[in-house]
């Protein structure tokens, strides 16, 4: 990529970051706070002591996952908007063979737990994927519904099935699995933080799937059908088999963000398990630019602002309301963002004022 490419790119990021960022402020000072004080907390405090910064990547490896999976389907020509489904459709199945076989030792129960929860998040993107491959469905208003009808399965299964024994017993009846057996735990990367072996798992899988699309014949194909389907089709690809092995691979991945939190976090299937990830992955794929690589820092910066805007809110005396408002301006400018850098028309235009047009060829 070309020098003048790569600064227009964080220009356009920073100041896209820089007015939600001033339409925030004024949300502060019309709740009464401090948007400087409010800021300083929310950007520095995390990275002050070992807790912020080991949250912060504790957060950063779902999100991780998520994204990876998102750049796939994305870049394969398909929407995967149904990461949350296919989160708690992978923590759901890796919780019920950790559940079903305990006495495992844990270099094939965590194995074991890990392919189960790869194989309900494909399942579940892959419905979704077919859906539009062979029947032409969109897949927005698929993944969409699928998440809803995720959310009411996982809720059932852990209200019946598999609650917590000791929920009944107690007749508390708080929607939860038992714990798992300690040999179905990810190890704690430092004692006594939450920071685990998961996020070494997310940074190779980013790493695998990054020479999947750019150093091998399949991945090259995927991202052809994704750029120029018709092209492919007259290639002789198969462009509708391309896609659903996208979606696939893409709920397999958010399946295993299920599973890095249920091993990694909170040790068994809870209704919270989740937190939202499924949806924030999508804005980290696109900050990262749908590249593998570029998503690994990406997820780390998110996780920083989900870390700090906690933070921010109890360190401020602000209606919790606000604190959402700014991290949904802050995915709408990285949003946002995207159309500036993706739509050649606009860029162009915009680099034709400083004189750096040709360079951009």
């Amino acid at each position: 990529m070309k020098k003048t490419y790569v600064i227009y790119n964080i220009a356009v990021v920073l100041v896209a970051l820089l007015i939600a960022l001033l339409i925030g402020a004024a949300l502060f000072a019309v709740a009464g706070g401090n948007p400087i004080t409010a800021y300083k907390v929310m950007l520095t405090e995390p990275l002050r002591g070992a807790f912020g910064v080991t949250e912060t990547l504790v957060r950063a490896a779902p999100l991780m996952l998520v994204g990876v999976g998102v750049a796939v389907s994305f870049r394969s020509g398909i929407l995967n908007i149904g990461g949350e489904g296919q989160i708690l459709m992978g923590a759901v199945s890796g919780a019920f063979i950790g559940l079903s076989l305990p006495g495992l030792p844990k270099f094939l129960l965590v194995p074991l737990i890990f392919l189960a929860a790869f194989a309900g998040g494909a399942l579940w993107g892959g419905i979704a994927g077919w859906l539009r491959a062979y029947l032409g469905v969109n897949e927005i208003l698929s993944t969409v519904m699928l998440n809803y009808i995720a959310i009411q399965l996982y809720t059932y299964l852990l209200r019946a099935p598999l609650i917590d024994p000791q929920e009944l017993a107690y007749g508390t009846g708080i929607p939860q699995t038992a714990q798992l057996t300690r040999n179905a735990w990810l190890e704690r990367l430092i004692p006594g933080m939450r920071l685990h072996t998961g996020l070494i798992y997310a940074i190779i899988i980013a790493v695998l799937v990054y020479l999947l699309l750019w150093k091998t014949t399949l991945g090259y194909r995927m991202r052809v059908c994704g750029a120029e389907p018709l092209a492919a089709r007259y290639a002789g690809m198969n462009v509708s088999r391309y896609l659903l092995l996208a979606m696939l691979l893409a709920g397999g991945l958010a399946g295993l963000a299920g599973a890095v939190e249920l091993c990694g976090v909170h040790r068994r299937a809870l209704e919270a398990l989740s937190a939202g990830y499924g949806f924030s992955g999508i804005v980290v794929a696109l900050f990262g630019g749908l590249h593998p690589l570029g998503i690994i820092p990406a997820s780390a910066l998110f996780g920083l602002l989900i870390v700090g805007a906690d933070m921010m809110q109890r360190a401020v005396t602000i209606p919790a309301h606000i604190i959402l408002a700014i991290q949904g301006l802050i995915i709408l400018a990285v949003v946002s963002s995207a159309l500036f850098i993706t739509h050649r028309g606009i860029r162009e235009k915009i680099l034709g004022r400083f004189g750096w047009k040709e360079e951009v060829h």
